[in-house]
Formats: C-alpha cells, sequence, structure tokens
C-alpha cells in the first residue's frame, strides 16, 4: 500500500517538485520514498511506500521495466499476482525477476498485455500511473470498485496527478478554486461524487477505468471502462434458477479463497470486528484459515445506543480470536474533529468517519494491514432503505401524481406543531418519532414520477442544494439520470446498483481509505472481490432478503461458523452523537463556523436557511444535525485550506 503523485509540464521541472508532492501523503507510505524524472518529456513520476509484500529493495519504486521502456507508480494490492507470473511465463514471457513484488508483477503484465488485457486480468485494488517514454503517453488506472482513490487534471500550465489533493496541491502551479458545482453535489450527498472533486480542473479517475494523456500533458483523453458493472448486472440477474444451497456452497468457496488471497502479507495482519454479520464473517473464515489466533479490533462507546464492542467481544470469544478493543469517550472522539479536514483533502461529511479512524488508529499499533466487512450490504441487500423504500415507492406510485403533489405540499408548509400535536393523539404504534423532522424528506419523495427519481431523494441531503450554494448549478449524476440504468427487473436491484456506483465508492471506501490511511494502515475489502460482486448479481433477490432477513445467503454461510443466536439482532450503524454534540461540547464551534457575518464574507452559502436551522437545533426545537454536519464540515475544510 502506497501513495503516489507526479506532474507533467509546468513552470519547473524539478525532482524536488515530486518530492515535495509525495511528502504530502508520507502517512500512505512511511517506509520508503522514490521519485523519478523525464527531463526530455518533463515529467516526474513519485512514490511513498508502505512496505507489505517483498520488503527488499527489489519492490522499491518508481519501478522501470527492463527494456527501459516504461515506468511504473503504483498503490494497491494485486492479490493473483503469482498466476499472473505463472501466466506470463506460460506464454513464454522470459521477463528478468528481480524479486516477488506484485509491482513487479504489474509492470511485467502491462508490458506484455497492454491496458486493457492487463487490467482484466488483475484481481486487486489499485491506481496506478504508467508511463511510455517512448511514446511519451501516461495512463492512469483504477481498481473496478473504487477502493484505491486517483485524482488528476490541469492546473495552471502543469498536468498533476496523486492519490490525494493534498498531493496536487503542494505543486507550484497549484490554483485550487472551489467548483461551486462541486459543492452542491456535496450538499446532497455528504461527499464529493465521482468524477468531481471539490477543485475546478480536477477530476477523480472513475472506478474500473483507465485514461491515457499525451502532448506534454494537454491532451487528457475520456476514461475508458474496462469492466462494466451495469453489464455485469444485467448478466447476473439473467441468471435463474439455482438451488439457494448450491448458492450457498459458491459463495462460501469464493469467500474462503477471496478472504485467503487477502490474508497475504509479510507484515503483522488483524481485522475489523464490529459483531455485525459482514465483519464476523470475515473473522470467522480467516479464522478457519489460521493456525494461530487472527487480531481482531473494536471500539466501543459507553453510550448504549452507538456501541457495538460487546456483541464484538461475544463473536471474538466464540471464533477464539485475538481480541483488542478500547472504550472510547466522548472527548477523544470529538478530538478527531480538528484532524478530518486534512485527512479527507475534501468536504466529506459521513460522521461514522470518527470511529472509523479510531479503529484504524487502533489497530495501527498492533498491525499493519486489516481486513474490512464493507460492501456486505450494497451487494447482499443489507441496507433497510432497500426494503423500506420499496414497499414505501410500491404504495406512493398507486396514488395518482397530482395527489402526491398536494400531500408534499402539505408537508412542506403546514406549521410543524401542528402536525405534532395531532400525531399525539393518534395510538402509540401509529406514532411517528420525530415527524415534524421528517416532515421535509416526506415532502420531497411524495413529489417524484418514478422509482429512481424517489430514490435519488431518499438518500439525499440538501434537496435543493444549488438554491443553498450561491452561483451553483448541480449537475446531472448517474442518481438523477435514471434513463441511463442497466435494465434490472425492479427498483431493490436498481437501489443496489445506484449504490454501488455512487454511495459504496465515494462514501465508504472513500471513509476507509483515507482513515486507515492516516495512521498508515493497509485496508483490504475482500467482499468486493470482482468475482465475489459477478456472483452477488446472479443471487435472486428472494435470497438476499428472505423470512424478513436481509442478507439472506451471507448469514447462511456465516451460520456455518458462528451460532444463529449470537448474531440475530436489530443492525446497528457505526455513528456518533452528533446531534447531542452540536447542542453541548461542539456549538461553541459551530457557532463560529456558521456565524452569519462569517457565512456572508466568504460567499459560498446563503446563510438564512443555515442560521435559521441551526437555532432550531441548539434549542431543541427541531433535529438538523445531518444537514449542519454538511455545512460544518464544508466550513472547518474552509478553514484549514484557505
Amino acid at each position: 500500500m502506497c501513495g503516489i503523485a507526479g506532474y507533467w509540464g509546468g513552470r519547473w521541472i524539478e525532482p524536488a517538485i515530486a518530492e515535495h508532492m509525495a511528502r504530502q501523503i508520507e502517512s500512505r507510505g512511511p517506509d520508503d520514498a522514490g521519485t523519478w524524472l523525464d527531463p526530455q518529456a518533463g515529467l516526474a513520476l513519485a512514490h511513498r511506500r508502505l512496505s507489505i509484500l517483498d520488503l527488499s529493495p527489489a519492490g522499491r519504486q518508481p519501478m522501470h521495466s527492463p527494456c527501459g521502456r516504461y515506468v511504473l507508480v503504483y498503490n494497491g494490492e494485486i492479490y493473483n499476482h503469482q498466476e499472473l507470473r505463472s501466466e506470463l511465463g506460460a506464454e513464454g514471457v522470459a521477463f528478468n525477476w528481480q524479486g516477488h513484488s506484485d509491482t513487479e508483477t504489474l509492470l511485467a503484465a502491462l508490458c506484455y498485455w497492454g491496458m486493457q488485457g492487463a487490467l482484466e486480468r488483475l484481481n486487486g485494488m489499485f491506481a496506478f500511473a504508467f508511463w511510455d517514454v517512448q511514446d511519451r503517453i501516461l495512463f492512469l488506472a483504477r481498481d473496478r470498485m473504487g477502493e484505491k482513490p486517483l485524482y488528476y487534471g490541469r492546473s495552471g500550465n502543469a498536468f498533476l496527478f496523486g492519490s490525494e489533493l493534498k498531493a496536487l496541491a503542494a505543486h507550484p502551479d497549484w490554483q485550487g478554486q472551489v467548483d461551486r458545482d462541486a459543492l452542491a453535489l456535496y450538499m446532497r450527498h455528504n461527499y464529493v461524487p465521482t468524477p468531481w472533486s471539490i477543485y475546478q480542473g480536477i477530476a477523480k479517475l472513475p472506478p474500473a477505468h483507465f485514461v491515457a494523456i499525451g502532448e506534454d500533458g494537454s491532451a487528457i483523453g475520456e476514461p475508458r471502462c474496462y469492466w462494466n458493472l451495469g453489464q455485469v448486472a444485467e448478466r447476473g440477474v439473467a441468471v435463474s434458477g439455482t438451488d439457494y444451497e448450491v448458492l450457498t456452497n459458491e459463495l462460501e468457496a469464493l469467500l474462503r479463497d477471496s478472504i485467503g488471497r487477502r490474508m497475504a502479507a509479510d507484515v503483522p495482519l488483524g481485522a475489523f470486528l464490529s459483531g455485525g454479520y459482514d465483519s464476523t464473517t470475515i473473522a470467522a473464515l480467516m479464522q478457519a484459515q489460521s493456525e494461530r489466533p487472527v487480531r481482531t479490533f473494536t471500539i466501543g462507546f459507553h453510550e448504549e445506543g452507538y456501541n457495538e464492542a460487546k456483541h464484538a467481544k461475544a463473536v471474538a470469544e466464540h471464533l477464539g480470536t485475538d481480541h483488542t478493543e478500547l472504550y472510547v469517550t466522548p472527548e477523544q472522539a470529538r478530538d478527531v474533529i480538528p484532524k478530518l479536514p486534512t485527512i479527507y483533502d475534501e468536504p466529506f461529511s459521513d460522521s461514522s468517519q470518527i470511529p472509523t479512524y479510531l479503529v484504524s488508529q487502533l489497530a495501527r499499533q498492533h498491525v499493519t494491514v486489516s481486513l474490512s466487512g464493507d460492501g456486505g450490504d450494497e451487494l447482499f441487500y443489507g441496507y433497510g432503505r432497500y426494503f423500506t423504500g420499496e414497499n414505501i415507492w410500491r404504495k406512493l406510485e398507486r396514488v395518482p401524481l397530482a395527489v402526491r403533489r398536494l400531500a408534499a405540499w402539505i408537508a412542506r408548509y403546514a406549521p410543524a406543531k401542528a402536525l405534532e400535536r395531532a400525531m399525539a393523539v393518534l395510538p402509540k404504534k401509529l406514532r411517528i418519532q420525530h415527524f415534524a423532522d421528517r416532515l421535509p424528506k416526506l415532502a420531497e419523495i411524495l413529489a417524484h414520477p418514478c422509482g429512481e427519481a424517489f430514490y435519488h431523494q431518499l438518500v439525499s441531503h440538501w434537496s435543493k442544494p444549488d438554491h443553498l450554494v450561491l452561483g451553483a448549478t448541480e449537475p446531472d449524476t448517474v442518481l438523477s439520470r435514471p434513463d441511463h440504468l442497466p435494465k434490472l427487473p425492479g427498483l431493490r436491484e436498481r437501489m443496489m446498483y445506484l449504490d454501488q456506483m455512487t454511495y459504496l465508492p465515494d462514501d465508504i471506501l472513500t471513509k476507509v481509505d483515507r482513515a486507515s490511511m492516516a495512521v498508515s494502515l493497509e485496508a483490504r475489502v475482500p467482499l468486493l472481490d470482482h468475482r465475489l460482486v459477478e456472483f452477488a448479481w446472479r443471487v435472486p433477490t428472494k435470497y438476499k432478503y428472505r423470512d424478513e432477513k436481509s442478507k439472506w445467503l451471507l448469514r447462511k454461510v456465516l451460520y456455518r461458523y458462528v451460532p444463529r443466536e449470537l448474531m440475530e439482532r436489530p443492525k446497528q450503524g457505526f455513528g456518533v452523537p452528533t446531534e447531542h454534540w452540536l447542542r453541548g461540547p461542539l456549538r461553541e464551534w459551530g457557532e463560529e463556523l456558521l456565524g452569519e457575518r462569517r457565512l456572508r464574507e466568504e460567499g459560498f452559502f446563503d446563510p438564512v436557511p443555515i442560521r435559521k436551522m441551526w437555532n432550531e437545533h441548539v434549542s431543541g426545537k427541531r433535529r438538523w444535525h445531518y444537514y449542519l454536519w454538511d455545512v460544518l464540515m464544508f466550513q472547518a475544510w474552509l478553514e484549514e485550506t484557505r
């Protein structure tokens, strides 16, 4: 696991510039550093190394091909690199191997098969830059599901790229103008979705794509897809008639293989364990393949509604892992907040970023690699919003659109107190908690004409962000353009597909990558092996949600290792009590960042709705913490970067 950076062109062509760019992401690779300059082309490549496989100098980067034509800088792990070496040998490739690193294997694969051929064969997480000295073409590529980040674009006179934005910002040609349209997208989603970044002219390379850059960095091609998730989904749902016992056995075999591959390391290794289905499955199958107790890590909170540590401890005792838990005080959790703008580099407001950082920090005290259970919800129908959302939409679509729009108007403009009083007279089982706070969301979802638009609104934070962000026009995304979706049988399949394309790479995987890399910990995600993704799309939805249980097929595998009674409990998120913090210990911090004069002088937001929400929230009148956290994380980021 490493960090990469580089530039092409600009006013200065010096190795020291590339070294300075890479130094900004030192936490991604504290063990070694390297740079290389092509003075004729004016291109520089830089690398920071976190040594995991082949700790010898044979794994150093930038790495040159034996023929001298190609140079590679690479971040990630290729889990099938030994098989690729065998395949290269079988095809008669006489590569002069210097060590056993996967970097050398990747370089050989790219030299022999080219970009498309090599990428189609890789099983791993990666982002890399591959320079063709002879033809002066720079290739950038990213893994299928977006586990590893890669930013690129022109700033001033230079083409820049890197694992994190802070590396690009260290170049002397950096301009760093905030993209207000991207800011509007952030306010809707709580992350900046691919391909945008928070800066004008700088993009994220989409997952499963590569791009070619030529002509001194001025000719940036269109990203090319080498693995199409939409086609994978369409092919998968077309398969029918497989018995669930056969599918259960196939899933177990795939899980064992994927997890086994990700246990390969020349450094200490462990796993995050929350006690939920996904992380428990990972830990159970790791322990089943290990000769010694697996290291597992959990953080706990003293607030009962946020604590999973007791469940994780029970699972660890059953599996026999070497378990470490740390109970975090509210003060320790809040101490992470000032670090977030630096860790995430652009606005990011999923509040589970705080416990994710803390558990990564705990794990890094003992291991260098940790396996994570992320991806299970998106692949196996784990989110409650899938079932709830489909049920709501089934009922809504039977109501004429005109009637729904009238109901939306009432929900939007009816006095909150009157509605709360009306709710109070209903029988207790029919009452909706915090009904007034849910009305804005209800008003938005009622008025949409199709299921995809309904889901877009369901997963939105600010519903009209370009009204809040001054001078912004919110761009279309895959979520707002349902006409571009693959042909899938129902709304539940389309919801899972949309999450795999957006929320998974841009929220979940971004959170895990930045939190773990901030403490020099490599996080591996076995459930996102592309073979498991392809398999999950072949599993009928009736085997993902059955008997009122989500992740039904995954549970069937897990119950072969862990008793059912140890697992059956309501799903719990990985969050922190921001609602209460903003009324208490974070109130002064929030007031400073959201002051009306400050908002007006900075000129990004209309302060009127923000101040109204803030005053209602701190008074206890309403619960606006989700919306306010979005604004606060941008404000904290802006303060750090200005």
